[in-house]
């Protein structure tokens, strides 16, 4: 079966690659990024080896042997509990031997908070660019830092194909340990559920609401005191360390927005970014860790930064009070959420800073009638 699985992956590489040169893709730099990518992925699709068989070897380590039953049993709750797409994702492991699968870099401009867009086959345009090679990604960040962006090389552990693909389990996710694979399952299996190309800060606000939601229910049935309480502290450090970039984010905004001129604006943003690293170092001291992710650095707090906060963050409110509103039922959220992705992308992005506005008596009601409309769509198949 090993050699079909080869040939199948073969022709969608060679489908892939046709699409982007038929596309127009005819900058040389465009198809050398399109060959690392195909070529990066086909080679962890090819690696491959599903996890029954992993469970069944007796050479299989111990330790592997536990966490790998614990990914299938969070595998088994993401589709029988939650709702999500029940396929070969999540059902076979890779043991990429490095501590990220790609590496995405984010840009914004010297004096924007707009993320830089990059447009690409399949997903349409994105606000990152990513890349398996972490030296091709730092070289891209060092271009467009020469070319006056702010830049921001983020390690990712996990990235869904959408369903084109059976996406495996890695180490890079499973060695992070149990809170970091139900966040990480439920995260890419929503994408495989609903998916507006081009449209990142959706995507992703909407994944996250749901690995939230997701997390606080596998926690509830399964998870243990402990494992309950480091939830509650990640959960309680990263609100503080989102809330500080934040608030950042709004000053600058308004800085950027203003009548200053250039060089006025460069010297407060300095001394804006100068006030965040030290209220960082002020979170480190008192918590004793890192604040933050774990992946960022103090050269990484800038625009790119800020701009990369906001795509996987600022819309989970509203996805969150969405749910609410169909009363915490996944079918009739996700139901909702489809209806959301089928608007015109102004619609789209009008109805959900709807839903980050305070209620008010009646205004809830007008909404659902609103999109009544919208209830019969189906779901994306991706």
């Amino acid at each position: 079966m090993r050699w079909r699985r080869r040939a199948a992956l073969r022709r969608a590489a060679a489908v892939l690659l046709a699409a982007g040169v038929a596309a127009g893709v005819a900058a040389c730099g465009q198809i050398g990024y399109y060959g690392q990518a195909i070529g990066g992925h086909l080679e962890l699709m090819q690696a491959r080896t599903p996890i029954d068989e992993l469970l069944r070897a007796p050479a299989t380590d111990a330790d592997l042997r536990r966490r790998l039953a614990e990914v299938q049993a969070i595998r088994e709750f993401a589709s029988r509990e939650l709702g999500l797409p029940d396929n070969g994702s999540y059902r076979s492991y890779v043991d990429l031997g490095r501590p990220y699968v790609v590496w995405n870099v984010f840009a914004a401009p010297e004096l924007s908070l707009q993320a830089k867009n990059w447009c690409l086959l399949v997903v349409g345009c994105v606000n990152y660019r990513g890349y398996y090679d972490r030296r091709a990604a730092e070289a891209l960040a060092a271009e467009l830092r020469q070319d006056g962006y702010d830049t921001f090389v983020a390690g990712v552990p996990a990235y869904s194909t959408l369903g084109h693909f059976d996406d495996p389990v890695l180490n890079t996710f499973l060695q992070q340990g149990t809170l970091a694979v139900a966040r990480t399952v439920f995260h890419e299996l929503a994408h495989q559920l609903v998916f507006v190309a081009g449209d990142t800060r959706f995507n992703e606000s909407f994944a996250t609401a749901v690995e939230e939601e997701g997390l606080r229910r596998w926690l509830r049935e399964h998870g243990s005191d402990e494992l309950r309480a480091a939830n509650a502290t990640q959960r309680q450090r990263r609100a503080a360390w989102l809330a500080l970039l934040q608030s950042h984010r709004e000053r600058l905004a308004v800085l950027y927005a203003s009548e200053l001129p250039p060089a006025e604006k460069r010297a407060a943003k300095a001394a804006s970014f100068a006030a965040l690293r030290r209220e960082r170092s002020a979170l480190r001291a008192e918590w004793g860790a890192q604040a933050g992710d774990g992946r960022t650095v103090d050269d990484d707090l800038n625009n790119a930064r800020l701009a990369s906060l906001a795509l996987y963050s600022e819309l989970v409110p509203a996805f969150e009070r969405l749910l609410a509103s169909q009363d915490g039922d996944l079918p009739r959220f996700y139901r909702e959420v489809a209806g959301l992705a089928a608007l015109a992308a102004s619609e789209r992005q009008a109805a959900l800073e709807a839903l980050l506005l305070p209620e008010q008596p009646g205004r809830g009601r007008e909404r659902e009638v609103a999109r009544g409309s919208q209830d019969g769509n189906s779901l994306p198949g991706r």
